[in-house]
């Protein structure tokens, strides 16, 4: 690994991503796993975004903020996939210090904006289920651009703060990050100085980046299924149930995996384990959300 001496200490300039394995006979299976994943997650997002663009049936408020969360994924799977596809097709684990924290810096920020715009989706459900009559009023355009600017800001501001404070550390132990893409967690394991205030300072973000979007949502779908439990037709509530029931799954997935990967403990046995789960939330659900809304959305297949 590449290192600089200044005032009298070794810096590190190069960090070594174990990646998902040492076995050399599963690199091309795992590439054309990836290869695959990333191209339907790919061809499947924009071809979501290009429908709600193009169709006019769908250019209704739940619709934009699918669009905007399709965005985010496609963006935050390409911050991971083509490094980890370039690992697997040459043999270099290696990634510069600059771009191990411009990685974290905007898969965080993706990241970040797709719990506050999940919050936003809910009370979008929310509204068109619980308000039907005033949501026209409630949930025009002119709101929908703001709460998907407030999703971006927000991420954009609490990745900001915690790269710059990250970014400041001295990394001069050890260079092996033991993960398949530059991760707060086995980054914080790296730096020579006292990690507690990074790691004080991520628990205090955590709240208003994870906890509040979750609770909020999840308080949100209390109310939806509340509602649609008090509809006295039962066709009424199955047609309701099933305008969320995608969003719902998407919800679950998402928060489920990100929930287990950071109270996850890292120890040795289980680090294989944070792996997985992370490939889950970072790779697989930009995937099958596309899939979820394609095959139990009738408008969208109307569209297609």
């Amino acid at each position: 690994m590449e290192r600089r001496e200044q005032d009298n200490q070794t810096l590190l300039m190069e960090f070594l991503l174990l990646g998902l394995g040492d076995a050399h006979a599963l690199q091309t299976p795992l590439f054309l796993l990836c290869l695959t994943i990333y191209t339907v997650t790919i061809g499947g997002n924009i071809l979501i975004i290009v429908l709600v663009v193009t169709d006019q049936h769908l250019h209704t408020p739940m619709y934009f903020f699918l669009a905007n969360l399709y965005s985010l994924e496609t963006c935050y799977s390409s911050t991971i996939l083509p490094r980890l596809l370039a690992s697997f097709l040459t043999g270099d684990k290696t990634i510069s210090v600059p771009g191990c924290m411009a990685q974290f810096f905007f898969f965080g920020t993706f990241a970040a904006s797709e719990c506050y715009l999940l919050a936003a989706m809910s009370y979008d459900r929310y509204l068109a289920i619980c308000q039907p009559l005033p949501y026209a009023s409630l949930m025009n355009w002119k709101i929908c651009l703001q709460l998907v600017a407030v999703s971006w800001i927000a991420g954009l501001l609490i990745s900001t703060g915690i790269t710059s404070v990250i970014s400041h550390q001295r990394f001069c132990d050890s260079s092996a990050i033991d993960h398949f893409f530059c991760e707060e967690a086995p980054l914080l394991e790296l730096p020579c100085s006292d990690t507690g205030m990074i790691r004080s300072l991520s628990i205090i973000l955590s709240f208003p980046d994870v906890v509040f979007p979750f609770m909020f949502t999840l308080a949100s779908y209390v109310c939806i299924i509340a509602a649609i439990l008090r509809i006295p037709s039962s066709m009424g509530g199955q047609k309701a149930f099933s305008n969320c029931s995608s969003h719902l799954t998407t919800i679950i997935v998402f928060y489920g995996t990100l929930i287990i990967v950071y109270t996850l403990p890292r120890t040795v046995p289980l680090r294989q384990l944070n792996k997985m789960f992370s490939f889950f939330y970072t790779v697989l659900t930009p995937l099958i959300n596309p899939l979820i809304y394609s095959l139990r959305n009738r408008e969208v297949k109307g569209a297609l």
